[in-house]
């Protein structure tokens, strides 16, 4: 037995020995394949690639994995070796693969067989989100954009910040979020991933400290903070309140601060602590926005002579789960003041002269920010010093402010001044203009080639082109293209057109009264010259500037209007001389609704047809804003049973008015939407002839049929708008307006006539009143036509309804909230006053009814400008109508366009 044991003992070990023999001699044929990590990296052997493979693939292509790797069959590499080290790293650098294995699957001589065993890295089929809105979510999708990518922990890592981000710059300082990662079992190799958002409650700011400031106050520091806001919170009433019912304080100052005597900066202080009433400003806590403000507080310092003021530190640490407090140290410095200014290199204009432009006196206190706009650009007033220069022409014109010595508090400055050649303008073009033809823009252009170059005309250029109303005002931007070398300038206009037609579109049904509804349709942009040419209808030939505007307005059979206009702006094509036409018909029903066997029966009528043939041209004195217009317009007021609503004798007969209407305007705004500076000033004179002095036959005595038969008034018009902007934002404007009328005659041979008067109230429309024959005025805070005498159970009973003269005067706080073309949104509060005489000696410009509240507008190029405003009335109408006692209260008022007067 142990023989045999022996013997195949020793059979083995020859039968090894000789495996070995046969390795050595073929290098080596694995039975299985072998991962090339694992053989020996000290003994290398060259092997050419006879054959290389790729498993393990869903989606991806084997011929462009192979390609990534590097290796090419008739290769010779080493294995192990670099070429093999690198290709494992090109595959994992792509970051698309999970595992991969480079293997020897056969070795035949020289000639290795390889094979890579992968791994693909599964995709995103889709993305999902809980605990966000339907607009969070869109944008949310916008951010990350991970669709289709490959699961990566960077990517996931960097999605789910830059969500946690998008919260945390909203207030939500605590936003959590987590990712879970489900298979897809619709699609190979994919998984869904769901991002659960809990934004938790927004972090606001409880308070602002600030240390350091001595010259200038807190209230003054915070409120240059912008976007950084405490919450609004009334503890000091709640406080006070349980002080007064507890205690009888000795002194209003007890009651605030616990303690027998307080100083005034004491009860100061405590106030700012308990009370905030700034419930329209957002407080959430953005540290972008933090940064922004920090600057402006150090621009506010040094336009109050501290130039050297800086924030040493500031720090926010939380004050409860939902809060936080901002500390901001300042260092403020000293006050500095202009000593002595001085100009080098100018030789064209004096010391003097630039000196006088400029405006800074020694002794001033300096204001860096005042200086800069003073020098280079003021636009409020347009008088700076380089107008002085680019106004005629010298371009490159640049002034330097040096400060020379800085001593104790004075500050010497050198104006170090490079005035350059004079530039010609060498050419002027248009850009984005797709709509509107090259004339239409070109006309408009006030700087042209051959020319000095003139930055007012610059100016002035781009508020023409702003005005036309078929370009975004915001994007408006002159290309300049200077060459120093040959003193000329190419100016290229970028212009960013907008939808500028306008439909009004409103309806309902209204019982008896049967359908109510506008349809309006206004075409700024029309070209009667591109009829006959089809490729330029959009949907109606546009481009030559044209004004063609049609409207219906109907109220079942009780009222209808209709009319058209159409508007030339450059009649003839040379000059700026508008050319307008228009045509309109009005028609108020009497009706019986109550008929039991005619229901709905008319039983009278009130019509009115005018025709207006007009003609304006912009003036050049006193100025070039100026326009003078003049228009002839003749109606006719047919009446049939309709009452006395007038205050006519009559019920049924014609009235006819041919009256010469004449304006003179200046209009010098910088936006017709939201202006920002500039004013507008209109003056409207309506002339009849004098029929009675032409027929001695008629009198105070004469039948109204005949007294009435030509109309005989004068009408005065006046209305005038300025803007500016105000707390050193163009978002924040001040818009201040008057409006006064006066109607009159020819002596008091017939008197005033009863048609054509002032109708005061509401919200300055004849929106569901269809008032005929009346000139409507509008006052928030008050119902439509309230303010109008003769109004009430006065009318219909003899009367004249409306008044003879009026004034109103309007202030208005606007805030800019989107400038967006598409969609132009400002908000307002207003305070107004205004009243309505039908008698001159009633008349008394102090009497005046007043209202204030607030309210939005929005522009939108195909509804025009539509507003809403919550007005509250103060003062009772009592004299008016004595049915309406006590204040008006609050009313809602909804407009549409422009609303001048």
């Amino acid at each position: 037995m142990k023989k045999i044991t022996v013997l195949i003992f020793l059979l083995l070990v020859v039968g090894i020995a000789e495996a070995q023999v046969r390795l050595g001699q073929s290098r080596y044929t694995p039975s299985r394949p072998v991962n090339i990590l694992e053989l020996n990296y000290s003994k290398p052997q060259k092997f050419r690639i006879a054959e290389i493979k790729a498993v393990g693939l869903t989606t991806l292509d084997e011929t462009a994995i192979i390609s990534l790797a590097g290796l090419r069959v008739d290769d010779v590499i080493s294995v192990p070796g670099d070429a093999t080290a690198n290709a494992l790293k090109k595959l994992w650098g792509q970051g698309i693969i999970g595992d991969v294995k480079l293997l020897v699957t056969k070795i035949e001589g020289d000639d290795i067989f390889l094979l890579l065993e992968l791994t693909e890295r599964p995709r995103f089929s889709r993305v999902e989100f809980t605990g966000v809105t339907k607009t969070q979510e869109s944008e949310l999708k916008d951010k990350i954009k991970i669709r289709g990518r490959v699961v990566r922990d960077d990517v996931l890592s960097t999605s789910q910040r830059n969500i946690r981000q998008y919260f945390v710059d909203k207030g939500f300082l605590n936003a959590e979020v987590k990712v879970v990662q489900e298979r897809d079992t619709t699609l190979p190799n994919s998984v869904k991933l769901r991002f659960d958002v809990d934004p938790k409650t927004k972090v606001r700011i409880n308070q602002v400290n600030v240390y350091g400031n001595e010259e200038i106050s807190d209230k003054r520091i915070k409120g240059k903070l912008k976007n950084t806001k405490e919450h609004a919170r009334m503890h000091l009433v709640r406080d006070i309140w349980s002080r007064i019912t507890n205690t009888t304080p000795k002194s209003a100052k007890e009651a605030i601060v616990y303690r027998n005597v307080a100083s005034d900066e004491e009860v100061k202080l405590y106030i700012n602590r308990t009370m905030k009433l700034n419930f329209f400003n957002s407080s959430k806590y953005v540290a972008k926005e933090f940064k922004e403000d920090k600057e402006k507080v150090i621009a506010f310092y040094n336009s109050r002579g501290y130039r050297d003021a800086a924030i040493l530190s500031d720090s926010t640490y939380r004050f409860s789960e939902n809060t936080i407090n901002v500390d901001l140290t300042l260092e403020e410095g000293v006050k500095y003041y202009y000593r002595n200014i001085s100009f080098v290199g100018n030789y064209l204009h004096s010391d003097k002269e630039l000196l006088d432009r400029l405006g800074i006196q020694k002794g001033d206190v300096y204001n860096k920010e005042r200086l800069e706009k003073r020098l280079n650009y003021d636009p409020q007033k347009g008088d700076d010093v380089s107008s002085l220069y680019q106004d005629n022409g010298y371009l490159f014109f640049q002034i330097d402010p040096v400060e020379v010595m800085v001593e104790a508090d004075s500050i010497d400055i050198e104006m170090r001044v490079f005035e350059g050649p004079q530039v010609t303008v060498n050419s002027v073009t248009i850009q984005g203009n797709e709509r509107t033809s090259d004339h239409v823009v070109m006309r408009e252009i006030r700087i042209l080639p051959g020319q000095k170059f003139n930055r007012s005309a610059l100016v002035r250029t781009i508020r023409e082109l702003s005005q036309l109303g078929y370009f975004d005002p915001e994007n408006i931007e002159p290309d300049m293209r200077p060459n120093f070398e040959d003193a000329t300038v190419d100016i290229i206009f970028k212009l960013e057109e907008r939808p500028n037609d306008q439909i009004e579109l409103s309806g309902g049904w209204g019982g008896f009264f049967g359908f109510v509804g506008t349809v309006g349709l206004v075409f700024n942009n029309f070209s009667i010259r591109n009829i006959g040419n089809f490729e330029k209808w959009r949907p109606l030939p546009v481009g030559d500037g044209q004004r063609l505007s049609l409207r219906v307005q109907a109220n079942g059979r009780q009222f209808q209007n209709y009319s058209v206009s159409l508007t030339e702006p450059w009649f003839g094509g040379k000059k700026p001389n508008a050319l307008s036409v228009s045509f309109n018909h009005s028609v108020q029903r009497q009706v019986d609704f109550f008929n039991q066997q005619n229901p709905g029966q008319e039983i009278g009528f009130f019509k009115i047809t005018g025709a207006t043939v007009g003609l304006s041209k912009r003036v050049t004195w006193p100025d070039d804003y100026f326009m003078f217009s003049t228009a002839l317009a003749f109606q006719i007021y047919d009446f049939l049973n309709f009452g006395n609503f007038f205050g006519l004798s009559y019920n049924t007969g014609k009235a006819n008015s041919l009256a010469l209407n004449t304006t003179v305007a200046r209009n010098n705004v910088d936006n017709p939407i939201y202006p920002r500076f500039g004013s507008n000033i209109n003056l409207t004179t309506s002339f009849t002839p004098p029929y009675s002095s032409l027929n001695p036959n008629i009198d105070r005595e004469s039948p109204d049929e005949e007294r009435f038969r030509w109309l005989e008034y004068h009408k005065w018009m006046f209305d005038a708008s300025f803007y500016t902007p105000v707390f050193g934002s163009s978002k924040f404007v001040i818009s201040g307006r008057t409006h006064m009328g006066f109607l009159g005659s020819y002596g008091n041979r017939i008197g005033i006539i009863p048609l054509e008067r002032f109708v005061m109230g509401g919200d300055g429309m004849n929106f569901n009143n269809f008032a005929l024959g009346q000139e409507i005025i509008g006052l928030r805070g008050y119902e439509n036509q309230a303010i109008t005498p003769g109004g009430g159970a006065a009318r219909g009973q003899g009367g004249a309804f409306g008044g003879i003269v009026y004034n109103k005067h309007v202030m208005e706080l606007r805030f800019l909230v989107s400038p967006n073309p598409s969609a132009t949104i400002f908000l307002l509060g207003f305070a107004e006053a205004g009243n309505n005489w039908g008698q001159y000696a009633d008349f008394n410009p102090f009497n005046l009814k007043r209202s204030a509240g607030f309210g939005a507008r929005i522009f939108m190029p195909a509804f025009g400008l539509l507003g809403l405003d919550w007005g509250y009335g103060f003062d009772s109408l009592e004299d008016i109508n004595p049915a309406l006692r006590g204040r008006s209260g609050p009313q809602f008022h909804f407009t549409i366009g422009q609303q001048f007067r």
